[in-house]
């Protein structure tokens, strides 16, 4: 576990694979990879780099899951690109950003946006520009300078109760904190009203979830990811370009260039064993055979798909993913506008208390392409995102309200006309119920021919979001070619524990019954 470092933090924690040889030899095993979001993407690009023959099958018509892009005209006969939405892509997803090198080495497709400010509706903003990045200074300097967490709100924490958060490992913070909301354990803790936002919009709403649904382990660990444990910091790069264009079209032509065959627009019915070391899967109509199955799928597509595959690992297995939950419904909302933003507008802006609205993004900022309209046009193109919306509420009626709240925001949009606008609804993120992590699968399923992928997966790393897909994308690789004798993907993960050995003492003061209800 040592070795050079792929970012900043020099104690990022290196997981070597099993040895084994670089290549399988002659004509390799033949595997299915189902899902071409990043996991799906992540786990082909692995097996094909060491011989093995990947069909990798989306049901979509483009690559990217989550991340995928797609053309659309608008109303000024323009050509543009739309998407489910902005996306973070942290420096401490090392393993995310090790597949976007094979494309990219140096990574120049990505830019850094200089800060995250977090605006409240009560006038109240937080950023991370001026924070150190190395704990427990970042903790120290978030404190100094936030208007929404001082000194005296430090003061009023229960510190026995928020010791825990100096020593986080996985599986332990599920052992202890799984069974707790996230709205329980802030409370538990102390953790003043008026950075509430802090938490929930940065760490808890980056899950489309409710933080009374979500499982407070799911929080403390983006805690540790993020800020107490990592010296990477809270900045982050976002693409120059159209995810089409800056990720999936380079990636899908280098694993052309590896023999992979992409097969978009084709959905996998069942999966089905045959004997001891083969899988069939059910393709329009048809059965194909394989030597192996990289299950890499949405919540709501793998709970179908097994559903439909009653042979498939065991009857234990199938029923916990059944049982797994799909997120409630987000709204991302782009409008090409008439005119400009202000010029000293943020590229991206977390805001709470604005009646639903989660997000601004201003793409001209740093997109390419949004950014050529915007000159061509002398307009503006911005993204507003509103998560966990709830089920009652009339479509129309959330799209028009954040337009509205854009409003109030940035002033200056309500004088702009509006060229056209996209409004994408979608509901198929996992949801990390508190009490849920037993149901979540492993990479590994106990049959050794099917293995599992995604940010839904469990693990056993700290990981979580993008980079847990693309973590596990690699780890389910790595899982088949141990059946072939083939050394593995390299994985690297911020570190596994607290970083200070006071820290991790104090901690285990910390560790006792909760005693949230």
């Amino acid at each position: 576990m040592s070795g050079p470092h792929p970012g900043r933090d020099r104690r990022a924690r290196r997981l070597d694979a099993r040895g084994g040889r670089p290549r399988v030899s002659g004509d390799g095993p033949r595997v299915a990879v189902v899902g071409g979001g990043i996991a799906g993407l992540s786990a082909a690009t692995v097996l094909a780099e060491r011989g093995v023959r990947v069909v990798l099958f989306e049901r979509d018509a483009q690559l990217g899951g989550r991340l995928a892009g797609w053309g659309t005209r608008l109303a000024d006969g323009s050509e543009a690109t739309m998407s489910r939405g902005f996306h973070a892509f942290f420096r401490q997803y090392y393993n995310l950003r090790a597949l976007l090198r094979r494309t990219d080495p140096g990574l120049h497709g990505l830019i850094g946006l200089p800060d995250y400010p977090l605006r409240h509706r009560d006038g109240g903003q937080d950023g991370f520009a001026r924070v150190p990045r190395t704990p427990p200074l970042s903790a120290i300097g978030f404190v100094a300078q936030s208007p929404s967490f001082g000194w005296r709100d430090l003061g009023r924490m229960d510190p026995r109760a928020a010791l825990p958060l100096l020593d986080v490992a996985v599986p332990g913070v599920y052992e202890a904190l799984d069974k707790v909301s996230a709205t329980d354990f802030l409370a538990s803790i102390r953790f003043p009203e008026a950075a509430h936002h802090l938490a929930f919009e940065v760490f808890s709403r980056s899950f489309f979830a409710d933080p009374a649904t979500l499982s407070a382990a799911e929080l403390v660990l983006m805690f540790h990811i993020y800020f107490l444990g990592s010296s990477e910091g809270l900045l982050f790069d976002v693409p120059r370009e159209p995810f089409p264009q800056a990720l999936w079209g380079p990636l899908a032509r280098y694993l052309d260039g590896l023999g992979v065959e992409i097969r978009t627009g084709t959905a996998v019915c069942d999966v089905r064993p045959v004997g001891e070391d083969r899988v069939e899967l059910g393709v329009a109509g048809a059965a194909e055979g394989f030597d192996g199955v990289v299950l890499a799928l949405d919540t709501g597509g793998l709970r179908t798909l097994v559903g439909a595959s009653p042979q498939l690992v065991g009857a234990a297995w199938r029923a916990s993913v059944g049982r797994l939950r799909t997120a409630p419904a987000f709204l991302v909302s782009r409008l090409w506008l008439s005119a400009p933003v202000a010029g000293d507008r943020h590229g991206f802006l977390g805001t709470s208390g604005f009646g639903g609205l989660d997000n601004v993004s201003v793409l001209d900022r740093w997109e390419g392409e949004a950014h050529r309209w915007a000159l061509r046009t002398g307009g503006s193109v911005v993204e507003l995102h509103a998560y966990a919306v709830g089920p009652g509420r009339r479509r129309a009626e959330v799209e028009e309200g954040l337009v509205r709240r854009l409003r109030e925001v940035y002033p200056e949009t309500a004088r702009a006309g509006l060229v056209d606008a996209r409004h994408e609804w979608r509901e198929d993120c996992p949801l990390f119920t508190v009490g849920g992590y037993r149901d979540r699968p492993g990479v590994r399923t106990g049959d050794v021919r099917v293995v599992v992928a995604g940010d839904l997966v469990r693990t056993g790393l700290p990981v979580a979001l993008m980079e847990r897909a693309a973590t596990s994308g690699f780890l389910a690789a790595n899982a088949l070619l141990e059946r072939w004798d083939v050394r593995g993907e390299t994985v690297w993960t911020v570190p596994a524990r607290g970083r200070s050995a006071v820290g991790r003492a104090l901690a285990g003061l910390g560790r006792r019954p909760s005693r949230v209800p």
